[in-house]
Formats: C-alpha cells, sequence, structure tokens
C-alpha cells in the first residue's frame, strides 16, 4: 500500500519551499524597477498557500516511506515543481503559451539550458533571476535540500536520496543520510558564493556575477545575454567559468575529501581521474584542429575556445562562446559525440556518467581475457572495489535503455517534421540536459520554432534524463503498482 498522505504532506514541504525561494527574485524587481514583482509575488503566495494546506491538513501518522514512495515522490515533485514553477513565466508574459512556460522551466529544473526565449536581454530582472534559481535549484536536486532541512518530516531520507540520484556510486559522506545531504550543499553553496565573487572580479555587474554563479555551478547554462559568456569577450571571464564548470562535474564526495585536506581519497577515485584526463586529452587532441579550421590568429584563443567547449558540453552546462559548428564537419561530429559523455556521478551535470562508460570500458577489456582464459576468475574493480554483477547489469541496461531513447526520441522529431540532423541535436542535448546541440539547436540557436508538441516532448525527455532514466520509467510498469 502506498502512502499517499507521506507523499502529500512531503509535497506541501516543497511548495512551501519552492515559494520562499522566489522571494529574492522579487528584491531583484524592486530594485531594478522592473516592475515584475507582481508575478512573482502572486506565484509564491499560490505555491505556498497551496503548500501549507497540504502540509499542516495531513497528519503526522503514517509517514514511512519506502522505495516505493520515494520514487513517486521524486516524480511527483518534478511535476509540481514543474507547474508552480511556471506561474512567473506564464503570469509575467516572458512566455506566451503554457507549452513554451513549461519547456523554460523543465530546461531550468533539470539544468538544461535550452530555451525558448528569442530575446533574453528584455526579459524583466527579477524573472532573470527565477530563471537562475530553478537552475540551482535543479543542481543538486530540491529533493536532497528538502532532506537537509526538514528533518521534522520524520521521513526515511535514504529513499528519496536514492530516487533523486539513482547513479551507480555508493560513495557516502556520513551514515547519516541528512547529514550527507547537508554537507552536499554546503560545499554546493560555498563555491557558488566564491564563483560569484570570482565573476564580479573578472568583470561582471553584481546581478549578472550573482546568475552565472548559480548557473555554471549548477552546469544549467542559462545566461542573461543572448550571446552568452561570448558577450563580454573577457578570458578573464571565460577561464574562471571553466574553473567552475570543471568543479560543478567532479563529484561533490570527491571535492569535499579534497576541501578537507583528504587529497589521498579524491585522488583514488577512478571516475575522477578518468575525468581529468580525459578533459586535458580531448583538448590537447582538439585545439590545433580548432585553431586551423576557425581561421583564428590566436593561438591562445583557439586553445581557449576548445577548453570552454569541451568542459561547456562534457560537464552539460551548456555556456557558449564559439560556434563549434561553423569549424568543419568532422569537428561537429566530435563535439557532438561529447554530449554522450556526462561528467561524473554525484554532480550536477546530465548525461550518461563517467563512471558508466568506465565500468564499461573496463568490463568490455576484461571480456578480451574471459574468452582467452574461460575458467579464470576475472572481477571487475573501480576504486579498488570489485563491481557486483548487479551494477554491471545495471549500467548495461541503462546503457542500452539510453541509446534507444536516443533513437526513439529522434524518430518522433523528425516524424514532426525536422530535418534529422536537427532531431538528433535535440533529442541528444535534452537527453544528456545539455542544451547546444548540432542543426538548428546548434550553439547560437534556440528551441522556440518547435511545434507546442514537440517542446511537451522534449521536456519530458529532459526529465527523463535529470532523473537518469530508470525513476520515471518504473512508473510505467506493471510492476511498480503491483509491488507489496
Amino acid at each position: 500500500m502506498i502512502h499517499y498522505k507521506a507523499i502529500g504532506k512531503i509535497m506541501g514541504g516543497l511548495l512551501m519551499l519552492l515559494a520562499s525561494l522566489m522571494l529574492p527574485g522579487i528584491a531583484f524587481s524592486l530594485y531594478f524597477e522592473s516592475g515584475d514583482h507582481g508575478p512573482l509575488l502572486l506565484s509564491a503566495a499560490t505555491s505556498f498557500v497551496i503548500g501549507a494546506t497540504l502540509f499542516f491538513s495531513l497528519s503526522k501518522q503514517d509517514q514511512n516511506v519506502r522505495k516505493r514512495e520515494g520514487y513517486l515522490i521524486v516524480a511527483i515533485s518534478w511535476l509540481l515543481m514543474t507547474l508552480f514553477g511556471m506561474l512567473p513565466f506564464l503570469l509575467s508574459g516572458a512566455t506566451s503559451t503554457i507549452p513554451d512556460a513549461i519547456f523554460e522551466t523543465v530546461s531550468g529544473l533539470t539544468t538544461t539550458g535550452a530555451t525558448i526565449l528569442t530575446d533574453i536581454e528584455v526579459v524583466p530582472k527579477g524573472i532573470l533571476f527565477w530563471r537562475s534559481m530553478i537552475q540551482w535549484i535543479g543542481g543538486l536536486g530540491i529533493i536532497v535540500l528538502t532532506v537537509a532541512i526538514f528533518p521534522l518530516l520524520g521521513i526515511g531520507g535514504i529513499e528519496l536520496f536514492v530516487a533523486e540520484s539513482p547513479g551507480p556510486t555508493s560513495d557516502k559522506l556520513h551514515p547519516r543520510i541528512q547529514e550527507t545531504a547537508k554537507r552536499l550543499w554546503y560545499v554546493y553553496t560555498g563555491l557558488t558564493v566564491l564563483a560569484g565573487i570570482m565573476f564580479r572580479i573578472a568583470g561582471m555587474d553584481f546581478f549578472d556575477a550573482v546568475n552565472h554563479a548559480l548557473t555554471t555551478m549548477a552546469t544549467g547554462g542559462f545566461s542573461t545575454k543572448n550571446a552568452s559568456l561570448a558577450y563580454y569577450q573577457s578570458p578573464f571571464i571565460e577561464y574562471v567559468a571553466i574553473f567552475f564548470m570543471f568543479l560543478a562535474g567532479t563529484n561533490f564526495t570527491v571535492l569535499y575529501f579534497g576541501l578537507t585536506g583528504k587529497f589521498h581519497r579524491a585522488w583514488r577515485s577512478d571516475e575522477f581521474r578518468a575525468y581529468l584526463f580525459s578533459l586535458i586529452g580531448i583538448v590537447f587532441f582538439l585545439s590545433l584542429p580548432v585553431y586551423y579550421y576557425s581561421g583564428q590568429q590566436d593561438l591562445e584563443k583557439a586553445i581557449r575556445d576548445t577548453m570552454f567547449q569541451v568542459i561547456s558540453l562534457v560537464t552539460t552546462t551548456g555556456f557558449v562562446t564559439a560556434d563549434y559548428t561553423t569549424y568543419h564537419s568532422g569537428l561537429t561530429l566530435i563535439f557532438f559525440m561529447l554530449l554522450f559523455l556526462g561528467a561524473s556521478a554525484g554532480s550536477t551535470s546530465g548525461g550518461i556518467k563517467y563512471i558508466r562508460h568506465l565500468t564499461f570500458v573496463k568490463n568490455s577489456w576484461l571480456e578480451f581475457k574471459r574468452i582467452v582464459h574461460p575458467r579464470a576468475v576475472v572481477p571487475l574493480k573501480i576504486n579498488g572495489e570489485r563491481v557486483t554483477g548487479k551494477i554491471i547489469t545495471h549500467i548495461m541496461n541503462f546503457l542500452l535503455i539510453y541509446l534507444m531513447i536516443f533513437v526513439l526520441g529522434s524518430i518522433v522529431v523528425s516524424l514532426m517534421g525536422y530535418d534529422i540532423l536537427t532531431s538528433f541535436g535535440a533529442v541528444a542535448t535534452t537527453l544528456a540536459n545539455v542544451g547546444p546541440g548540432i542543426g538548428e539547436v546548434g550553439p547560437v540557436d534556440n528551441f522556440a520554432f518547435f511545434d507546442p508538441f514537440t517542446k511537451i516532448f522534449l521536456s519530458f525527455i529532459m526529465l527523463l534524463g535529470r532523473l537518469e532514466l530508470f525513476t520515471i520509467l518504473i512508473l510505467f510498469t506493471p510492476y511498480f503498482w503491483r509491488a507489496n
């Protein structure tokens, strides 16, 4: 039996939290006199009243959350965050239709960064800040935040944490899940503040620095400028963004160990070493081709552009300083393939994640040894520990289902009348929660031209990618609803 009262009470707490996070946008609106404080205030009041009604009207009894409730809470919470998070966009007129508002909100919450806004710089300041805030909320997940600050709910937080972050990593900072969530958010918030300070020192004004700090650490990529970070034409700003995008794509457990001086534990991570050295290798091998085909006379800028685009795509941030689709068709294909990498598990990035690629490559390599020595026991090890067959099977299934969704999703979009390159680009970038793709959704384009059905479909694809497939897909299976 599913405990719907427990789910409803938690949803009430989430909506009250969402309402409180709308308040800073009101302050920015009043300060800049942008005239959008009314829609934000009405949205916050609506969210708070409905949330408080749910939270205080339901009893505290029967609040034990099992795995099934955990998956339902995550799915329903993202739906509610979308429905109430889109209110400021609709009420302010920033988006004119419900599909547009849904797409922009889901893109923010899932930290995808794809947008339907054709002129971002005319959007009122309060709405722009809310647009950045929803990416920051989605960075580590609204559920993890709630588990960290709402212990009064009296629920089994581990079920929520697992459903929100279903990756294969099992590292824990602390045996108590609330303490783990709190420490992750301390790191997340601290690095966000530091990024804002660095962007301000690099030359951004206060408002832009705050917004870009929020979306950089969330690996979201929403910008306050139409040209993204290319607007500033500042190497300093780009290097600051590169540094913090790299950190945001690192497993936050590894970051915590590094920040607390436990460097040996951080360096012990096979995934972190693969993430670091592969980025160095990709940038090294692409810099000269980019220098040659871009026609630049400045080698440093070519290297910087390469580094920026590679890290932006791999970490699924999606900031833009150059249009990689103008270089060469071969380079465009390579940059497109980066959409399928993803950064580290336990980070704010989307995508497949390095740990899955690493497990797949290691297991495939060991399979040759097993063929030669069929009687030998050849275990797969990550971080010096043996990987169980259950985890390997889970990862193989994930990769297969991910590929199937990419192919089937591309077919659906192409059947709606869009060319195959655009269809591939749109589905790949939304499934990986990146933002820019190829075709008509390249780095300097947006998603405004899609029809309403396709926008809703791509929004669903973004949710699938953000919650790593199984959290959503399991709800469509009869086994989930028949479980005891």
